[in-house]
């Protein structure tokens, strides 16, 4: 029955085409009478096997829809530590919570910003390995921070903790931005 169930999962998968995996799913369940649970385990064992090739499953072929893809996760997450940071730089002065604002703060203002420019630099994962990234961020951050103090200081606003923030979280964003930019166009040239 194991192979049975393996032939009809990569039949189905051929006559869909190149479904998602709940597409592959939905049909195993509804055309072929196969449990969810059992239709789920057997595409996974399909592909584990390498009989299947999901990962082309509906790529995203523009901007927008490379932003919410599931590989652009970290996306977002940097876009959460930014404001979870100005939010707690901002709003917490109790005793219990400072040491989450400092922690915050030391992350947002020594690794953000040049972990953020290093990755619009290199977009592509395998130029640098993880050593030579955390140092350069490090250290590129030790560079940055200083800069955008430089010209906050002939701005009207002066150097003063709301402008630096609100500063260096439009910094962290515009390089997150630039790094999805870049990391689109080098799937869209993998695409070709």
């Amino acid at each position: 029955m194991g192979e049975d169930l393996g032939k009809i999962v990569v039949d189905t998968a051929v006559s869909l085409g190149q479904p998602t995996v709940s597409e592959l799913v939905d049909s195993l369940v509804k055309q072929k009478g196969l449990k969810f649970k059992d239709a789920t385990k057997a595409v996974y064992v399909e592909y584990k096997k390498g009989n299947l090739d999901l990962s082309g499953a509906n790529p995203p072929s523009n901007l927008a829809s490379y932003f919410v893809n599931l590989d652009n996760a970290w996306f977002w997450a940097v876009s959460a530590l930014v404001a979870v940071t100005v939010l707690v730089v901002f709003t917490v002065n109790a005793s219990a919570l400072l040491y989450l604002r400092y922690a915050l703060g030391g992350v947002f203002v020594l690794f953000l910003p040049g972990f953020m420019l290093i990755s619009a630099l290199y977009p592509r994962g395998g130029e640098l390995d993880s050593l030579e990234r955390i140092a350069l961020s490090i250290g590129l951050s030790l560079a940055i921070v200083p800069l955008i103090g430089l010209v906050l200081n002939y701005t009207p606003w002066g150097i003063r903790l709301e402008p630096i923030m609100v500063s260096m979280a439009l910094f962290a964003e515009v390089m997150a931005v630039a790094v999805v930019v870049r990391r689109f166009k080098y799937f869209q040239l993998g695409q070709r």
